[in-house]
């Protein structure tokens, strides 16, 4: 069957920084990153058909990508085999600070992805197409990629959502905004960072950022706070989200497992506030591993969270 929820992005080979062993030795754990990735996988985890729009190099990264989506059970017929560029790599340090990227991503596979090759029958069909905006950022040819999906999105009545994932390596605060707003001008559900927000709109309060956001059209704008749960709006109403206390050891791709199961519960007919609760508390049982992927949680882990916070 095809998938309901289509995601487009850069996918990494990830080298996540853990503890010292007894002797005071670095050691990096090994996994996959790279946030609609990461957000496929949550959304797959929690039930959604889901599938992957991207470029793998013909290495042991892509193949190592190719089996991590075989396993979680993500249609990989959309993925492109590029024999010319190689999957990027990162790696995630943590310190008093919390957690930084280092990334080797330059003329990757996934960054020489263009609209030519893009699966314009699979965008059509499925009920979301969710990208990001690292894949603004990364290079031309994937910007163009991304709106050109965009405009079979529309014509064909699948929903757009889109995650604003600023990273400012890539591109300057100004720019950013004005490519991303361009994207949310043409989205049904949009999930801004609250970080993101402050570094493009400015040291504004929650609330503003959420009217700003929704002036640009979308429906539904979940505000996503970190640590401090989230905001969910509509043009009708507006939710705090409160945040669940656990053990947190690693927020790599807490942000994109909030995206993921969000997806996937508002695919399953959840509303958006019942999604939002469902996706925050995903995230949040996230943070107790270590590495983007391996503590995405399945649902009986979610649901319990919920039940032990009474918002079950």
């Amino acid at each position: 069957m095809p998938a309901d929820l289509l995601c487009f992005g850069e996918p990494m080979l990830e080298f996540n920084q853990l503890p010292p062993d007894p002797d005071g030795r670095t050691r990096y754990l090994e996994g996959h990153g790279g946030d609609t990735s990461n957000a496929a996988v949550a959304a797959a985890r929690q039930g959604a058909r889901v599938g992957m729009i991207t470029a793998l190099g013909q290495d042991p990264a892509g193949e190592s990508f190719m089996a991590l989506w075989a396993r979680e059970g993500i249609d990989t017929t959309t993925i492109r085999r590029d024999p010319d560029h190689q999957t990027g790599v990162y790696f995630v340090f943590h310190g008093p600070q919390g957690h930084e990227f280092l990334h080797y991503r330059a003329n990757s596979a996934a960054a020489n992805y263009g609209p030519a090759h893009l699966p314009e029958e699979a965008i059509a069909s499925a009920r979301i197409f969710f990208a990001s905006g690292i894949s603004l950022g990364i290079s031309t040819p994937a910007a163009d990629a991304m709106f050109a999906a965009i405009d079979v999105a529309r014509r064909h009545d699948t929903k757009i959502a889109f995650d604003t994932n600023y990273r400012p390596r890539l591109w300057p605060p100004a720019r950013a905004r004005a490519v991303m707003e361009a994207v949310i001008a043409a989205a049904d559900i949009v999930f801004p960072g609250e970080d993101d927000a402050r570094v493009m709109l400015g040291p504004i309060a929650p609330e503003a950022m959420l009217d700003h956001y929704l002036r640009l059209g979308p429906k539904v704008v979940v505000l996503k706070l970190g640590s401090g749960g989230a905001w969910l709006a509509t043009p009708e109403r507006r939710v705090r989200i409160p945040a669940h206390r656990v053990a947190a050891v690693d927020a790599t791709g807490a942000g994109d497992t909030f995206c993921g199961a969000f997806l996937a519960r508002a695919l399953a007919g959840d509303a958006p506030d019942a999604a939002a609760r469902y996706a925050n508390a995903a995230a949040a049982l996230k943070c107790t591993g270590y590495g983007a992927v391996a503590p995405i949680p399945w649902p009986e882990a979610v649901r319990a969270l919920l039940a032990g916070s009474g918002n079950g």
